[in-house]
């Protein structure tokens, strides 16, 4: 599960620079800058939440939470260390509430924080001795977390099962067609940037809806693609995305009364939206609005198609993504499916060049025979006798 962990010095490496705090590890990672330090609290730091704070070049990660509890073999951590990113966790009897936002903070040689005021916390630093260690005791814990995701499953299914019996009332598109064509769904999952660069010429070529689930709207947006809908929660995606002109619809919760806290900030910035409210993920709401406008296929880029991601997601809300699964599976496929299958058609260009290249020999052979110099001398001789008749 993962690849082999890179050797880390067992030794803290001292590093300074200024602190970014925030409960939520999404909204911090969006703020952050190179070289700064992110003290967040995160038990079970998941791959998308490390990749997210890898991709910001952060001198180094401090958590108030362990970062691998124990309950299952969540890849966080091994993100980091690949990342070459030093983790370290703060005492269980300190929180985030000591520190500022955008204080200077320094960690010296021996792991201990020092802050501005002279305080000094001891830190624990995670290597990757202990990621492997931590990362064995899981994985003996996984049999009785799989036992309690499959309880979880059979709960939603018993509390939301006509999700699955009954067509589901999504909201209306206006003009924008799905019936017969491709639908693609962007979620912003493990590795969704790299499964995007494979399916751009897919995209340019068969033209499928792209429905954008938050803040894949901006990975599309960054590749010169704009989405045709964004749908979600709208508290991971830009104000620039939401500007970008595709159709919104905020993700209600059913289970609270059809509650759209992010109806809020699209009316704040003069848009408008609809409200699209079902049980379980903005994912699964992204998947249920394609099969039920009767799309032909719906390719998923960057979502949850196996028990690591499940797992890794560390929510129990992740069981409806996999029920939703059960329902648009027929027509279900997965990025990284599209990419190895898919066959773009060359271009007019390439066709141009290989019969210019086909065609070059051909001349050449032919301006060198004795039967082109003959016509070619015939041709000049007719055309010096009629010359005159045609000057005059």
């Amino acid at each position: 599960m993962g690849s082999p962990l890179p050797a880390t010095p067992r030794g803290a490496t001292a590093t300074q620079g200024k602190a970014r705090v925030d409960r939520r590890t999404k909204s911090l990672a969006g703020k952050l800058k190179p070289g700064e330090i992110a003290i967040i609290d995160h038990p079970d730091l998941d791959a998308l939440a490390a990749d997210a704070l890898a991709e910001r070049s952060v001198a180094a990660v401090i958590n108030a939470a362990p970062y691998i509890s124990g309950k299952y073999p969540n890849r966080g951590p091994s993100v980091l260390l690949a990342a070459g990113i030093p983790q370290y966790q703060l005492p269980a009897d300190m929180g985030l509430s000591v520190f500022k936002d955008g204080e200077h903070v320094e960690i010296d040689g021996s792991g201990t924080l020092v802050r501005r005021d002279g305080s000094r916390v001891p830190l624990t630093l995670w290597t990757a001795d202990m990621v492997a260690r931590e990362m064995t005791r899981a994985r003996e814990n996984l049999g009785s977390e799989l036992e309690r995701f499959a309880r979880n499953t059979l709960s939603f299914l018993d509390a939301d099962k006509d999700l699955l019996l009954d067509p589901t009332d999504v909201p209306d598109i206006g003009d924008l067609k799905v019936m017969g064509r491709h639908a693609l769904v962007v979620v912003r999952g493990e590795h969704y940037k790299d499964d995007l660069l494979l399916l751009r010429a897919y995209i340019q070529e068969v033209r499928p809806l792209v429905i954008a689930v938050d803040g894949g709207a901006d990975a599309l947006i960054s590749m010169g693609i704009k989405p045709d809908i964004i749908l979600g929660d709208m508290d991971s995606v830009t104000d620039d995305a939401l500007r970008c002109g595709a159709r919104l619809i905020v993700h209600a919760y059913a289970r609270r009364g059809g509650e759209a806290p992010g109806l809020e900030r699209v009316h704040r910035l003069g848009l408008k939206a609809q409200t699209f409210a079902v049980p379980g993920t903005s994912e699964d709401a992204a998947m249920l609005l394609a099969y039920e406008h009767n799309a032909e296929l719906i390719v998923a880029v960057g979502t949850h198609s196996n028990l690591e991601d499940f797992l890794d997601k560390g929510r129990a809300g992740m069981a409806s993504t996999f029920l939703v699964r059960l329902k648009v599976g027929s027509r279900l496929v997965d990025a990284r499916g599209v990419a190895k299958l898919y066959q773009p058609r060359p271009s007019a260009s390439a066709f141009l060049a290989v019969f210019l290249c086909a065609m070059f020999p051909i001349t050449i052979l032919v301006t060198k025979s004795v039967l082109w110099r003959n016509v070619w001398g015939m041709i000049r001789i007719w055309w010096q006798l009629h010359w005159p008749y045609f000057h005059h």
